[in-house]
């Protein structure tokens, strides 16, 4: 039985437009509830989760042990705004940020270094989503 996940959250992933086979990448996991959440709905897609705590990261590896050994998802401590694709990773689809710093407006400079790393690690015409409790609105990026 999947556990259960607040009302704001679940309502932040039905807006997704998440589909099976998706490569989804979670900006700033906390303790991985969303990204056990898609990595179900994506079914045989693929969930990257970060966060820039290192503790957090923990917390959600601990949190999601089965779904990790099903290789459709993973925690990396990073940085947004540093975050470089891994070695070997593909571009994802849809990326999505639920309450990040990072992303809400008030670091314009740091905002602007993450939205170039997400132009990077996102396919040509990958997504990007950010809540906005009404629950999302989706950023348009640049084309690269």
């Amino acid at each position: 039985m999947a556990p259960r996940i607040s009302n704001r959250i679940a309502a932040f992933i039905d807006a997704l437009p998440l589909m099976p086979g998706q490569r989804v990448l979670e900006i700033g996991c906390g303790p991985g509830v969303a990204a056990r959440e898609v990595s179900r709905r994506v079914g045989n897609g693929f969930v990257l989760a970060i966060d820039r705590s290192a503790k957090v990261i923990d917390s959600a590896m601990a949190g999601s042990s089965a779904e990790i050994t099903t290789g459709r998802l993973r925690f990396l401590q990073a940085a947004i705004e540093d975050f470089e694709l891994p070695p070997n990773e593909e571009p994802f689809d849809i990326a999505f940020a639920m309450r990040v710093g990072a992303l809400d407006g008030r670091h314009p400079e740091i905002e602007q270094r993450a939205l170039e790393r997400l132009r990077v690690a996102l396919k040509p015409a990958g997504r990007l989503f950010i809540d906005t409790g009404h629950p999302l609105r989706e950023v348009r990026l640049r084309t690269r």
